[in-house]
């Protein structure tokens, strides 16, 4: 796995100051996705334990409300295992601090039974779409994403969205 770059206090992939990664590679290639840079699995840093310290660090702080993990597309075959693995040793160490994912997947099809949602607190699910853009919206490009709280979702076995 690989990662494009790392935002070390970033406010506009969720609520609140954040540390966000941004993964590298995504096979949706949605038109007119907002970091395309991020599209070929080759492109970015090499994602090891060293990144996972790193990130881990820079969440280490007072100010930091949480984690974000963007792409790409975190959840993409190639890059699931990586997320996971850092998804895990953020909630462990911070539990009491959210972690947002961004994925083109939709949650109750491709996602809910994934072990990295046991450590989700918030997923963003859907394939952006241009034509459905709308500045407006809070943590998502385009009208047909969802916010979901991923734990009352998955105790409830339905769909929760945050709005």
């Amino acid at each position: 796995m690989r990662y494009n770059k790392i935002r070390k206090m970033d406010i506009s992939n969720g609520p609140g100051v954040r540390v966000s990664i941004f993964e590298q590679g995504c096979s949706f290639n949605c038109e007119k996705c907002f970091n395309p840079e991020t599209h070929d699995f080759k492109g970015g840093q090499e994602f090891n334990q060293e990144t996972i310290d790193k990130v881990l660090g820079l969440c280490d702080n007072k100010n930091i409300k949480g984690l974000s993990i963007l792409g790409g597309e975190p959840l993409h075959p190639n890059n699931i295992e990586g997320t996971t693995e850092l998804a895990k040793a953020f909630k462990e160490k911070f539990p009491n601090k959210d972690l947002w994912i961004w994925s083109g997947f939709k949650f109750d099809k491709d996602l809910k039974d994934k072990e990295v949602m046991k450590y989700t607190d918030v997923v963003v699910d859907g394939l952006y779409i241009d034509k459905l853009r709308n500045p407006k919206l809070h943590w998502k490009g385009s009208s047909n994403q969802r916010v979901i709280d991923v734990q009352k979702s998955l105790q409830n076995d339905d769909i929760f969205l945050i709005e």
